[in-house]
């Protein structure tokens, strides 16, 4: 316990003001909510003094930590200095030449332009306009269980009914089967399937659309929909289709980037997808309201002629958020860091797969891992109650914990990519504890 926070309101008159005030889409996590007031690394803190080990990361935006040092510093010194706050990209700007230079050496191959925008909501929004400039088509393909974003038309791409509105639009937006391992849509094996998902996505262009397309969208790691990771041939396979049937690939990497991953900065690069746009956002700016489209030249150049333009995007004090949180991304070995801590987890969690028949799933890379909750194993009946009350046991044990998935029973875990071995530890006794405690409960 830290030193008890005094606030102007309690929780309760919180609840009461978001009730009556708020947007009714807007929930909250666990039964009690807490008020967080403080961080500082891997930690948050409540109203109470109660300290937290984040692994959610304000749904995975936290990369290299709470409140680090050289960001502060950073933001301190331009403050300091007077340094303009506000300037639009119609005058210069060298923070955002020195991020955007730093960006694009992660690029992977072949993209060498950039567009920065104030979410990954934006940075989807500008690749679908840009795909649909370049080819002078209009149908994008997105994927079942996907999630690209709260605007207008990223949420037509979305695979959710939960986050779709009667009024969305959906025209020149058509979805392709979800390329999900443990619960195959073609009742197909990992080891003996032909890649029918992949193949589906030619389909879905042959029975949904006029035979040619704009683009093609999907995350290397499904976010939303329960951080669902398919083998990385799909991602060549689809490539081929969709340049086939000359469409633009657009990696959706607004959760899977910024190293969280643990192989490189991007796992576009990584898997070596023939991307033509990369997306990104959350920890980029290690939760600064930043995100960035990385585009080939020949996308960004049909764009010519015509004006585009965001009021706050790259401000300075986002982008040197951003300059910064990827320099202390290299300079720490946090990508490598968080390949190591990763396979720790992963490891252990599939280990209490074997007691706990709670555990349908686990999957994910690096620190991007999920746990999907399933009532039996074998007919794997969705958990979502027993989720809610997992995450609960956790929060009171001192670690906050995300979920996701179209019936809310995955289990979402993505701590800053700063997380050590201990901090690792506790979170596997602390969910070997919860899952137990849920077990117990199950069988009464």
């Amino acid at each position: 316990m830290t030193e008890k926070m005094k606030t102007k309101r309690s929780n309760e008159e919180m609840i009461a003001f978001r009730k009556k005030h708020f947007l009714p889409t807007a929930y909250l996590y666990h039964k009690d909510p807490i008020h967080l007031v403080k961080a500082q690394g891997q930690y948050v803190y409540d109203n109470e003094g109660k300290r937290y080990l984040d692994a959610i990361g304000g749904i995975i935006c936290i990369s290299a930590g709470h409140n680090h040092p050289k960001i502060k510093k950073g933001m301190m010194e331009m403050l300091e200095r007077d340094q303009i706050q506000h300037t639009s990209l119609l005058y210069l700007s060298e923070p955002a030449v020195d991020a955007a230079e730093k960006l694009l050496k992660e690029a992977p191959a072949g993209l060498d332009r950039v567009s920065f925008t104030n979410s990954g909501s934006e940075a989807n929004e500008l690749a679908f306009m840009a795909a649909r400039n370049a080819t002078g088509e209009t149908m994008v393909i997105n994927l079942r269980h996907s999630y690209h974003g709260g605007t207008s038309g990223t949420l037509a791409h979305c695979g959710h009914h939960t986050w779709r509105f009667k009024a969305q639009p959906v025209t020149q937006a058509t979805s392709a089967m979800e390329p999900n391992c443990y619960r195959c849509p073609f009742g197909k094996e990992r080891s003996s399937c032909a890649l029918e998902c992949a193949k589906n996505v030619e389909t879905t262009i042959q029975t949904t659309t006029h035979g040619k397309i704009a683009a093609f969208i999907a995350e290397p790691v499904m976010g939303v929909g329960g951080f669902i990771s398919p083998p990385p041939e799909y991602f060549h396979e689809v490539a081929k289709i969709v340049h086939n049937y000359g469409g633009k690939y657009i990696s959706d990497e607004v959760q899977t980037g910024a190293g969280r991953c643990g192989g490189r900065f991007l796992l576009t690069t990584e898997l070596g997808i023939d991307a033509d746009m990369v997306t990104m956002a959350k920890g980029f700016g290690n939760g600064a309201a930043i995100g960035a489209c990385l585009m080939k030249t020949e996308v960004a150049e049909k764009m010519a002629g015509k004006l585009y333009f965001n009021t706050f995007a790259a401000d300075p004090y986002q982008v040197l958020q951003a300059k910064l949180t990827m320099d202390i991304i290299e300079e720490e070995g946090l990508i490598e860091n968080a390949k190591v801590m990763g396979g720790l987890l992963k490891d252990g969690l599939t280990q209490m797969i074997k007691k706990y028949p709670l555990i349908g799933d686990v999957r994910g890379r690096g620190l991007l891992l999920g746990a999907e909750l399933v009532k039996d194993p074998k007919t794997k009946a969705y958990a979502a109650e027993e989720c809610v009350q997992f995450m609960d046991l956790c929060k009171e044990a001192g670690l906050l914990l995300g979920k996701g998935g179209l019936m809310g029973n995955v289990v979402r875990i993505a701590p800053p990519i700063s997380i050590t071995k201990d901090q690792v530890n506790f979170m596997l006794e602390t969910m070997d504890r919860a899952f137990a405690t849920v077990e117990k409960t199950r069988t009464k």
